[in-house]
């Protein structure tokens, strides 16, 4: 009888063990206004930017925030202006939508050396051409092998993602002065088209989340679809996602077909969703705080408001995991304290959260 007692408390036990302890939100910092990014400089400071075209330090110990002068000429522009900022050896790296002649806009990619005044930025890269219009500018920046790489939305322009002669609709590759590497692809298509040195791969839509992978040293990005059709996939090298030719499961806003979820001869994504969530930023998920999520894809929305856990491997998903919906609003970032574990998580309402057990 007492064996038998013993095997049931081992069972459950063991099963509460496995449960998932469902994650706490909490409050950090409010009074942002409209921000887009957030970089980590140390445990207890942030650079965050604004829209509107402000750089804020933030102080985590205090809930100080703090505005940082800067020399950008941002054009806020519907989906545009300041948005991505990354932090990398003492070097502030911004992602912008520049404001040039009669309305036009790039993203562009500026940096400066930091301190905590005033930025002197200086243009590494702009997009070209300039286009006038304030959609998809993707504007996430990684660094890989001291290499930047940039998401290049399409600007609303389609087709243009499969023009390799020009820069909107696709994930650009830089040293970090803005000169080009000479092992981009920067090779002849089939129509005869010499890609531009930038260039590391094509047929994207709106890129906003990007991330490397501290476990296969792997880029892997998350792209807006239209009404339909957000993914998950990893960056390769000379390869295209078709857009527009493919739709990925999505169709026209006005309901119109583009065309099938994939077919070979483009890149295939880990994961797609039908309808949209408004897919957003991601990380690869490294540190103790949430062990057992470690390799895993954490991965934001802004129309569905949640935070996502995705386990793959070699390319194809295994498993997805809501860990939480519409608790804190539109989730614009999200980023990993990387010497703690801690997940912080950035809200279009203005708001800093940390997520924790």
């Amino acid at each position: 009888m007492k064996k038998i007692i013993l095997i049931i408390f081992l069972f459950f036990t063991q099963t509460l063990n496995n449960q998932s302890i469902e994650p706490k939100l909490q409050n950090i910092v409010n009074g942002l206004d409209s921000p887009w990014s957030l970089s980590f400089i140390n445990n207890s400071t942030a650079l965050v930017t604004e829209k509107s075209g402000n750089l804020i330090l933030v102080n985590f110990e205090n809930q100080k925030i703090k505005k940082i002068e800067h020399n950008l000429k941002i054009l806020e522009d519907g989906q545009g202006g300041l948005l991505e900022v990354l932090y990398f050896n003492n070097q502030v790296f911004v992602s912008f939508s520049e404001n040039l002649k009669n309305g036009n806009s790039s993203t562009s990619v500026a940096s400066a050396e930091f301190n905590d005044k005033n930025l002197n930025f200086k243009n590494i890269f702009r997009a070209e051409p300039p286009i006038n219009s304030g959609y998809h500018f993707g504007s996430r920046l990684e660094i890989k092998d001291n290499l930047l790489y940039v998401t290049v939305g399409e600007r609303g322009k389609g087709m243009i993602a499969q023009d390799p002669t020009k820069h909107p609709g696709s994930i650009i590759r830089i040293h970090l002065d803005g000169k080009f590497p000479k092992d981009n692809p920067k090779f002849r298509d089939k129509d005869k088209r010499e890609w531009k040195p930038e260039i590391y791969q094509i047929g994207v839509r709106n890129p906003q989340g990007m991330a490397l992978s501290p476990f296969d040293d792997k880029i892997y990005i998350t792209n807006h679809g239209a009404k339909g059709g957000d993914w998950f996939g990893e960056v390769k090298y000379g390869e295209n996602y078709g857009w527009k030719i493919l739709g990925w499961g999505g169709t026209n806003y006005t309901g119109t077909r583009i065309g099938p979820k994939w077919k070979p001869g483009f890149t295939k994504a880990i994961k797609y969703w039908v309808p949209s969530i408004a897919v957003s930023s991601m990380i690869i998920y490294k540190g103790n705080e949430f062990k057992e999520w470690n390799g895993d894809a954490l991965i934001t929305s802004l129309r569905d408001q949640s935070l996502r856990k995705i386990k793959f491997k070699n390319n194809k998903i295994l498993d997805e995991k809501i860990i939480f919906k519409g608790k804190i609003g539109r989730i614009r970032d999200i980023e990993i304290q990387k010497s703690t574990g801690n997940i912080f998580l950035l809200t279009d309402e203005g708001s800093i959260w940390r997520l924790k057990k």
